[in-house]
């Protein structure tokens, strides 16, 4: 690929990438969009999208995640707003189950993660690695998982673990109201 000199290329590159991707880049994916082959060069791009995009937009953001890559994405305070107009979840509703579970009982031990989730949950656990929403500690054979402040970014929880326990248990509350309320409505398992 020829190498971008005008910086207005690399910007229009860099905001297709994040728009498209629909996940966090890091910046030697940004570096490769924007064509520049500079990470100075696309760290200004990168720098003044964010601000132009704080201008111009009042419920979409550029930000930059605790592991150092980019999202372009909706705030988290409008993200009950726009539920119904998702096309697709990132995560999987049996995965978002195992996630839900690790951050009301962290930390909690593999083993007691496939005793109630199933032996499903080796899956759910590695595809939650990849995208940095738990993290673990090996204690003997055992692995120990927690959730990450890449989660708790992603989410738009802020404070600490017993905050969102007590988040997530007024959901679980708030839904077997409704089971008892409404015939078969659909439980709710997203954290906002």
């Amino acid at each position: 690929m020829a190498k971008v000199e005008n910086m207005d290329e690399a910007t229009a590159r860099v905001e297709a990438a994040l728009y498209s991707a629909g996940r966090p880049l890091r910046i030697e994916d940004l570096i490769r969009a924007s064509g520049t082959e500079s990470r100075t060069k696309t760290l200004d791009v990168l720098n003044n999208l964010m601000k132009k995009t704080k201008s111009a937009f009042k419920a979409l953001e550029v930000v930059i995640l605790p592991d150092g890559s980019y999202v372009f994405q909706l705030k988290p305070e409008y993200s009950a707003t726009v539920k119904r107009y998702a096309s697709k979840p990132i995560l999987p509703n049996a995965t978002l189950k195992t996630l839900s579970y690790i951050a009301y009982r962290q930390p909690i031990s593999s083993k007691e993660l496939v005793e109630t989730r199933g032996s499903g949950v080796y899956a759910h656990l590695k595809e939650l690695r990849q995208l940095d929403f738990i993290t673990h500690q090996n204690v003997g054979r055992l692995k120990i998982y927690s959730t990450t402040e890449k989660f708790q970014k992603y989410f738009g929880i802020q404070g600490d673990v017993e905050n969102l326990k007590q988040r997530l248990f007024s959901k679980v509350r708030k839904t077997a109201s409704m089971r008892q309320t409404a015939p078969a409505p659909q439980i709710a398992t997203e954290l906002n």
